[in-house]
């Protein structure tokens, strides 16, 4: 087994002058700032107060198990002989919030969109999809299900 060290760096940028000295009194708002790379300016949920037009963290996680399931599936397409020439998800996450704030996802359901060469083997295609699961870094790190609802076009 081989370890990898990931590393991010946040920093909080809704200091509106006075700190936290009440709870209306700052913003939600921070920056990822990985050294080397574009930072992305984030909020809270709207639903707690945050800053609708920027990404929340239910937003990164979701993106990051979207994204990682897309690579698996192009690396697996292309050792399978399937080209893929297109490749768009809009997943959907369900989470739930209890007493006192305290939230978590329940399910996510990836729904890419897929558009391969012509003559591709569409049901080799589809079943490519089940075995990520057991490789995904992200999908792997969660507590919660993961459907996956594909749709393949082939390219004209």
């Amino acid at each position: 087994m081989t370890d990898h060290t990931y590393t991010s760096r946040i920093v909080w940028t809704g200091n509106t002058g006075q700190g936290t000295a009440n709870y209306r009194a700052y913003a939600r708002t921070w920056d990822v700032a990985v050294p080397g790379k574009a930072p992305i300016s984030c909020s809270n949920d709207p639903l707690f107060g945050g800053d609708p037009t920027k990404m929340n963290p239910e937003d990164l996680l979701l993106s990051a198990m979207s994204a990682c399931h897309m690579l698996w599936y192009l690396h697996y397409a292309s050792e399978a002989g399937i080209t893929v020439v297109s490749y768009e998800d809009t997943p959907v996450g369900v989470g739930e919030v209890g007493k006192g704030g305290a939230g978590r996802f329940v399910s996510a359901e990836l729904k890419p969109v897929i558009v391969v060469k012509a003559g591709a083997d569409l049901a080799k295609a589809e079943a490519l999809h089940h075995r990520i699961h057991e490789v995904c870094f992200v999908a792997r790190s969660v507590n919660f299900p993961v459907t996956y609802a594909p749709q393949f076009k082939v390219e004209a």
